[in-house]
């Protein structure tokens, strides 16, 4: 499916962005991992097999998308598909917003795509191609109460995601969006043991939040975005997928409370 392109995956040392760059490698593709620790990446490129190179950097730095972009060229020579992946997230309200860690959320979750994609639309408009998937979060259209910063970063990549679809479509570079749904990632472990809860905490969760009787995987995630990275969902641009096991949008928690 996506035989001799070229991917790039940020925040692809573990998790969602681990599960899309090795489906990804499998499909053929030539993948460019990034993430901060390059230790991790390492083994994480080992984990994957062939064809798989990687790049160190934190998206705080302004001058990081820049150092990423350059790596993926002077690798493959060129950039098919561009996976912006990597996100904070941290836990807010209203009463608990700072303004430190807001400009932080939003050099990572909003700017640092952005500027990944400015890097990456020159090389993609001379091909005459390319396919840039964001991972957002189905938070984007309001979120949890203690989600206020992350829910708006990932609101402001939703409607770039509209734009640059829009403003893109002629040169043949398609922008769309996967809104993920609660995933049982590793990260997403970690927080829930570190705010008190079991380790069986999934196993907890009403079935309301997982029909099918557990929640979403990686892999299964990594599927969709293969799908938006290839040729196959051409020509289809400047869309907002929910990637969920249930409609979200509209759905009616009024019989849940009996």
């Amino acid at each position: 499916m996506l035989q001799d392109k070229v991917i790039l995956v940020t925040g692809a040392n573990q998790g969602i962005g681990f599960a899309i760059a090795n489906l990804c490698q499998q499909n053929g593709a030539k993948v460019m991992l990034h993430g901060l620790d390059a230790t991790q990446l390492a083994s994480a490129a080992t984990r994957i097999g062939p064809t798989v190179a990687y790049v160190a950097a934190d998206l705080l730095d302004t001058g990081s998308p820049q150092k990423i972009i350059a790596t993926v060229i002077d690798k493959f020579g060129r950039i098919d598909g561009l996976v912006n992946n990597a996100a904070m997230l941290n836990r807010s309200n209203i009463d608990s917003f700072d303004e430190t860690l807001f400009d932080q959320m939003m050099a990572v979750n909003v700017r640092a795509p952005l500027k990944l994609i400015q890097l990456a639309v020159p090389h993609m408009k001379a091909q005459a191609a390319g396919s840039i998937v964001n991972i957002g979060s189905v938070n984007a259209p309001c979120g949890g109460e203690n989600l206020l910063t992350y829910s708006t970063t990932k609101a402001a990549l939703m409607t770039a995601t509209r734009n640059l679809g829009f403003a893109l479509a002629r040169d043949l570079i398609r922008v769309n969006q996967l809104n993920v749904g609660w995933t049982a990632t590793e990260s997403e472990h970690r927080i829930q043991v570190s705010e008190g809860q079991p380790d069986d905490w999934h196993d907890r969760i009403p079935d309301s939040f997982k029909p099918t009787g557990r929640l979403m995987s990686p892999e299964q995630v990594a599927k969709h975005a293969a799908f938006w990275l290839s040729d196959q969902s051409a020509p289809v641009t400047g869309q907002v997928y929910e990637a969920e096991q249930y409609p979200f949008i509209g759905r009616s928690h009024v019989a849940d409370w009996k």
